[in-house]
């Protein structure tokens, strides 16, 4: 009994597993959406194929890719598409940083978000 009982336990603790939060790298399937300031960005905008599903997708890869500070910056876009160009023909170091960092999310987002 005792060991049926342990046996058991060992089951349940193991099929707790982790948070699986975002998505199986491995795979690219999202698992969750995320909220955050991307996502809200997203939700209010007027683009046309916004949806909770899709924004929240975003946000998603958002998480795993940019800082909390990147995604400020980035969901300042949404409203303000001028100052996505500014930042992009910025000379600076800092702002080339972002752009390169900015440029992967929206690689990733779009490979990982399709059809949402």
């Amino acid at each position: 009994m005792k060991l049926l009982a342990g046996f058991l336990v060992v089951a349940l603790v193991a099929g707790c597993g982790g948070s699986s939060r975002v998505d199986r790298a491995d795979t690219g399937i999202v698992t969750r959406f995320s909220s955050g300031p991307i996502s809200r960005a997203c939700l209010a905008s007027d683009r046309r194929a916004r949806n909770a599903r899709l924004c929240g997708c975003i946000q998603t890869v958002a998480d795993r890719s940019l800082s909390g500070s990147d995604q400020r910056k980035a969901a300042r876009f949404f409203s303000d598409p001028q100052r996505a160009m500014d930042v992009k023909m910025s000379k600076t170091a800092a702002d080339d940083a972002f752009w390169d960092r900015y440029r992967a999310f929206a690689s990733r987002s779009e490979g990982m978000c399709r059809g949402y």
